[in-house]
């Protein structure tokens, strides 16, 4: 979900040498190592029964394949541009990638807890150091369409997540190797990504990469934390949805492989808003529009809340949509709320870092509730919970420097 706010969170930099990258292979490559940068994440969710039979983990245990991601995009969000500046983006990113493909890999060869958990930090760590580094790679080399071409990078993100909550159980399901095949095939997006941006690497070798400016966070500004915390529920929610959703219907007795398909439908619907309310909000004050898609989550895990067998895949795309269209408007709050490049990097930077590592707790309050009452009632009103929280945060959204 890290898009145009890991793009901001990146120093900008002077004007810079032309690119000796085709315009369209940067593109190409931009989309591929995209769609690799989420399988390792979703790939979980319609995985997590045959993994925590095999392991005999608790749901709480569980919940860590999504959760140390999720909190590693939080924690690498502030030093990531200091390690572009320090050793160059392009060696930083392709350690990344790399690290990213070799993680997926090994995961799917761990015989124990504490390899799953490493190498899953491993996922976490190359997802949140490449999605930075690339989405800064798009606002340099396209500082003139870079709406449109982190929006083409956006949908990238979004269909990755979408072939991977639907491919990796009938994967699994179909294969000797079970779960393990579902899970390390996608190290393949990886590698192709890598090799794509090894060739970028060399065409960029030689030109000059001008020093960025560091920019002061607004820890002590009310809207940035108002920011900051809309953003963090709206991932809260996404990332429980999409860690439980599969596990929960197969609980309630749907077979995997449309488990898998009910996932695929929150995030090809997730990934339908996102350009929709894009082109809808034309105002600065956007509470109307954050309003209307918060109260859509609402009532989409009401339903799963209080009817979860009734018609999932309506209840699923509602909150889909409204969750899609929150977090893109979303990631234009800071923006709204700024007046230059270095504030808004500073804002956007501090929004990463506090909706990430409170995000992170989605995953593991749905496990760990699921644990604690041995069913999904429980943590399904807590999502619902957090969504009318979310909703109640909008009138609060109007930006400050217009108040």
């Amino acid at each position: 979900m890290a898009t145009s706010l890991e793009a901001a969170s990146v120093p900008q930099r002077p004007a810079r040498p032309v690119s000796k990258v085709p315009v369209g292979f940067a593109i190409a490559a931009i989309i591929l190592v995209a769609i690799a940068l989420r399988p390792g994440i979703v790939s979980m969710g319609p995985l997590l029964p045959a993994i925590i039979d095999e392991f005999q983990l608790s749901h709480s245990t569980a919940s860590l394949l999504t959760a140390i991601p999720d909190l590693l995009m939080g924690l690498l969000a502030l030093p990531t541009p200091w390690l572009a500046r320090r050793y160059g983006r392009d060696p930083v990113l392709l350690l990344a990638l790399l690290l990213l493909c070799v993680a997926i890999a090994a995961r799917a060869f761990s015989r124990s807890v504490d390899m799953l958990l490493l190498s899953t930090a491993g996922v976490g760590a190359g997802i949140a150091i490449a999605g930075a580094l690339i989405a800064g790679y798009i606002k340099g080399n396209f500082p003139h369409k870079a709406a449109m071409v982190i929006g083409i990078y956006a949908t990238a993100l979004s269909f990755g997540s979408t072939l991977s909550a639907a491919v990796s159980g009938p994967v699994a399901m179909h294969s000797a190797a079970g779960w393990r095949m579902g899970a390390g095939i996608w190290s393949l997006c990886a590698a192709i990504g890598l090799l794509c941006w090894l060739w970028i690497a060399r065409l960029e070798r030689g030109l000059a990469q001008p020093p960025a400016r560091p920019a002061r966070l607004p820890w002590d500004n009310r809207t940035a934390w108002l920011v900051a915390l809309f953003f963090a529920a709206d991932n809260f929610l996404f990332y429980a949805v999409l860690s439980w959703t599969a596990p929960m219907y197969i609980e309630y007795g749907t077979a995997p492989s449309v488990a898998g398909f009910i996932l695929a439908t929150f995030t090809t619907v997730f990934m339908i808003s996102n350009p929709i309310l894009g082109a809808i909000s034309k105002s600065t004050d956007r509470r109307g529009l954050l309003a209307a898609c918060a109260a859509l989550a609402v009532i989409g895990l009401l339903l799963m809340a209080v009817a979860p067998a009734w018609s999932p895949f309506i209840s699923i795309a509602i909150c889909a949509f409204g969750l899609g269209g929150a977090f893109t408007l979303g990631m234009t709050l800071p923006l709204d709320n700024t007046h230059s490049v270095d504030e808004a990097n500073a804002w956007n930077a501090f929004v990463l870092t506090v909706g990430y590592l409170i995000a992170a707790a989605g995953p593991l309050s749905v496990g760990f509730l699921r644990d604690l009452t041995q069913d999904f009632h429980l943590a399904s009103w807590l999502l619902v919970l957090v969504a009318v929280l979310m909703l109640l945060a909008t009138p609060l959204l109007k930006p400050h420097h217009s108040q």
